[in-house]
């Protein structure tokens, strides 16, 4: 849960939520041009581009990731592995902080620039059973998106993450790159966004569970009444005798 008081949702939850939508997504017979004409479909999809917009946006602020709870990453694989990295800075704990704090600070230069790629995936994203998807588990549309874009979010954050590591030049950085022979900024940068991927999906299905839970604050008439639609009629009580 991020610090902004988010649902709390579970890892395992999300992860089975995934698994089902992708049998979903699995049958035949789906089509763009179906999808336009269902006001269901089009719920889902602006379900998916608000969550994910909000979640970005919130995380390419200053600190966006250090502050996230389930953004916020370690030390990526490229700088524990190997003999280079069990000596010299690599091997001093107070460096591996520092390290870490300015790796997550340029994932905000990734999160920026992953934004239109994330949202062209939810618009163009064939929805099988859209109704199925609004009355499914708090990040059903998460899940629908992440499986459709496979490693397309890494793809997405890499490029602005060697740009933003190319124009700062940052001396721990380049401290940490010294100690890896052969290792360069565009390894730094795929590094980077394969260690911020998961947390930046979780921080996605929040927000797509924050505006389940609260759709006024999507601002959004229609997707606020497909969800409410799509729970479920609460029974009247039975009475007694």
């Amino acid at each position: 849960m991020t610090a902004t008081g988010y649902p709390a949702i579970d890892r395992r939850e999300f992860l089975v939520g995934a698994l089902t939508v992708g049998v979903m997504a699995a049958l035949p017979g789906v089509a763009l041009a179906q999808a336009a004409g269902d006001p269901a479909s089009e719920a889902v999809r602006r379900l998916m581009v608000l969550s994910t917009q909000s979640a970005l946006t919130r995380l390419s602020q200053t600190n966006g990731f250090i502050n996230s709870v389930v953004a916020r990453f370690g030390l990526p694989v490229l700088f524990t592995k190997g003999a280079a990295a069990g000596t010299g800075v690599l091997a001093q704990s107070a460096f591996r902080m520092q390290l870490i704090q300015r790796l997550n600070q340029f994932a905000e230069a990734g999160a920026r620039g992953a934004v239109p790629a994330m949202a062209e995936a939810a618009r163009k994203l064939p929805i099988t059973d859209a109704a199925a998807i609004l009355r499914g588990r708090p990040t059903a549309a998460t899940s629908a998106l992440r499986l459709e874009m496979g490693s397309g979010l890494v793809n997405a954050l890499r490029t602005p993450l060697e740009q933003a590591l190319t124009a700062a030049q940052d001396p721990t950085v380049a401290q940490a790159i010294a100690a890896l022979p052969g290792v360069t900024l565009s390894d730094v940068a795929h590094a980077i966004a394969l260690s911020a991927d998961n947390g930046i999906w979780y921080e996605i299905g929040a927000d797509e569970a924050d505006i389940r839970a609260n759709p006024a604050t999507a601002n959004d008439p229609a997707l606020s009444a497909a969800l409410a639609a799509a729970r479920p009629a609460i029974q009247p009580p039975v009475p007694q005798p």
